[in-house]
């Protein structure tokens, strides 16, 4: 390993109420290299950053820059750019109605007046030097989203950075501007600036980086080569699941005769300007399938899609053998289709409303909001499901937002029980609640499929996937890389799929 050493953190810890999202972590930063901070959600990347660009103070640990041994302390983002450490986002946060140099130079001025003249000059130069594609004086919101990326990389270069921090910067690019952007990338290494990369994209770690740090659950799993860390280890890493000797769990799924029963929803070429490659789909009355893959895979994407929560840019459907049109939640409600977002807190409950609104929401979306239910219907309804989901709550009238996590999502798997779906979507329904109500709720879903409803599962732990589906397809990088059912559904299979590699036997 290169022994010049930029940035050292050591025994970083820091801790929220009720959570630890960082515990002892270390992580050693080179010279000229290009390192992937790697994890799943949760797993801490995000609060790592922070605390090294000043938006968190630590706990507890150490900070040193430029293998000095003193310790430096970094109380603001200001700080961090003093340091010469700079954050690019994902999301651009220039101005688009500025020119390129503007953007570049902008707050950098000490003096009144500013010869811009001269600016546009040094920021031509910087441009042609870094080859990036554009000119100083044109207007930045007419640069495509990489040629953007790359001013901001610009300006952070030109601030003397050390450290330059690229948090998911190609998650709305096409495979032509990433290109763009990992020359540039490279460029910078060759010039000896030192390059933090966070993505979820397996291939393009394996294409620019030089080494991968991994975290999970707020603790360092290890710091690895790239060279000694096959894709399936790295993908077992951030799952927490070894990929050798795994013993599989008693299946307790539904396994009826989904595969004659007949075909509820049917997609071909799907596609939504949220990125997700054209894909084609189908699930059985009955049937339990889930999309799996790593955090970013197009996963959620997919389903948001077959919701109509997204834009749709392109694809057929049919619903019960019936072509229709679903380009909005409204139009996949009246096809007797109900999902359960990803994210409860904001596109799952109304905080400031009671359970018993929370409740009755979808079904009075779909009645009409100058058709109101009797305050009676109303409580009727909420009281069936808060007694036969178990949903703790003081009453009917308590605002949901002062629930557990676990019954928030039991109040939003009411809402759409209650319209009598024929095809339920569930994102990560039981992400961040206790053991007991995940069970409670797989239980919940192979009794919908017994009933006849299709259920689509979706969640971050492969065992829950394993325990609850019969049929698992396979995301990565937003696109479907396989499907599997039966025995060849194996913790191995899922993992070895995800990272492109063929599975080993024996």
């Amino acid at each position: 390993m290169n022994k010049d050493i930029v940035l050292s953190m050591r025994g970083i810890s820091k801790t929220f109420p009720g959570v630890k999202a960082l515990q002892n972590v270390d992580f050693t930063l080179c010279k000229g290299e290009i390192h992937a901070l790697m994890g799943e959600n949760g797993a801490g990347k995000s609060t790592l950053v922070k605390v090294l660009t000043g938006v968190y103070q630590k706990d507890s640990g150490q900070i040193t820059i430029d293998g000095i041994d003193k310790e430096v302390t970094i109380k603001s983002p200001q700080d961090a750019q003093n340091l010469g450490i700079s954050t690019v986002y994902q999301e651009i946060t220039l101005c688009p109605n500025l020119t390129v140099a503007e953007n570049m130079f902008i707050g950098r001025g000490k003096y009144t007046f500013i010869n811009w003249r001269s600016q546009e000059k040094r920021a031509d130069e910087l441009l042609k030097k870094l080859k990036i594609p554009t000119t100083a004086n044109r207007q930045l919101g007419t640069c495509s989203l990489a040629v953007q990326q790359m001013v901001a990389i610009a300006r952070a270069v030109d601030m003397d950075c050390k450290v330059l921090i690229l948090d998911e910067p190609t998650s709305s690019l096409d495979e032509n501007e990433v290109s763009l952007l990992f020359t540039l990338m490279r460029d910078l290494k060759k010039r000896g600036v030192s390059i933090i990369f966070i993505t979820h994209f397996l291939e393009q770690v394996y294409e620019v980086c030089d080494r991968i740090t991994v975290l999970r659950n707020g603790e360092l799993v290890g710091e690895y080569e790239i060279k000694d860390l096959p894709r399936v280890q790295l993908i077992s890493k951030m799952i927490g699941k070894k990929f050798e000797g795994i013993s599989e769990l008693q299946k307790q799924k539904h396994t009826g005769t989904a595969d004659e029963a007949s075909c509820v929803y049917e997609a071909s070429g799907l596609a939504s300007a949220e990125g997700t490659k054209p894909f084609n789909f189908e699930i059985r009355k009955g049937e339990i399938n889930g999309f799996t893959g790593l955090l970013g895979s197009g996963r959620s994407e997919c389903v948001r899609a077959i919701f109509g929560a997204d834009r749709i840019t392109g694809g057929r459907i049919k619903v019960n053998g019936k072509q229709v049109k679903i380009t909005k939640p409204r139009d996949a409600m009246e096809n007797g289709i109900g999902y359960l977002p990803e994210d409860r807190k904001l596109d799952g409950i109304v905080a400031d409303l009671s359970v018993r609104e929370n409740i009755i929401l979808a079904l009075q979306v779909m009645r009409g909001f100058f058709k109101p239910f009797s305050k009676a219907e109303a409580e009727e309804f909420a009281d069936k499901y808060i007694k036969l989901l178990g949903i703790k709550t003081a009453s009917r009238d308590t605002p949901i937002k002062s629930l557990s996590g676990g019954n928030q999502q039991k109040a939003i798997l009411a809402r759409w029980l209650l319209t009598n779906p024929q095809y339920l979507i569930l994102d990560e329904p039981t992400r961040g609640i206790d053991v007991g109500t995940k069970f409670e709720i797989q239980k919940l879903v192979l009794k919908l499929a017994e009933a006849g409803v299709s259920v689509t599962f979706i969640s971050s732990e492969i065992d829950e996937m394993l325990n609850t589906c019969s049929r698992l397809i396979v995301m990565r990088d937003r696109k479907i890389v396989g499907e599997m059912k039966g025995e060849e559904m194996t913790q191995s299979n899922i993992m070895h799929t995800i990272a492109g590699e063929a599975a080993q036997n024996g």
